[in-house]
């Protein structure tokens, strides 16, 4: 568990483990009222990294967390990584990050001009 020492006290003094997601992370909720909800997560913590119906449970869009097999999506893709800030995000040409130039725009554009 990826957590400081005031978070597993919590944990251990007002915290009872929901369930797990298939990366790894542990979801939590108070023992006494159930008001608070949190996920400890495995490694880095990154938001991306939370699976749709676990966010729906964090938010209390649903009561019951989403316990058991998740089903396959066949047009769902594997997560990646948010890679904001890094050398390898994404870069459009014509940001001031890029090496690539902008984009001609096509000839269905015409600039507004006011009469």
């Amino acid at each position: 568990m990826s957590a400081t020492v005031g978070t597993r006290l919590m944990i251990w003094w007002k915290g009872k483990e929901v369930g797990q997601d298939s990366f790894g992370n542990r979801y939590f909720k108070e023992k006494s009222a159930g008001k608070r909800r949190w996920v400890i997560y495995e490694g880095a913590p990154e938001a991306s990294k939370i699976p749709a119906e676990w966010h729906a449970w964090l938010h209390r869009t649903v009561d019951a967390p989403p316990l058991g097999q998740r089903p396959e999506i066949p047009w769902e893709k594997p997560h990646v990584a948010n890679l904001t800030g890094t050398a390898v995000a994404y870069r459009p040409g014509g940001s001031v990050f890029s090496d690539k130039e902008r984009q001609k725009s096509g000839g269905d554009y015409q600039a507004w001009t006011p009469e």
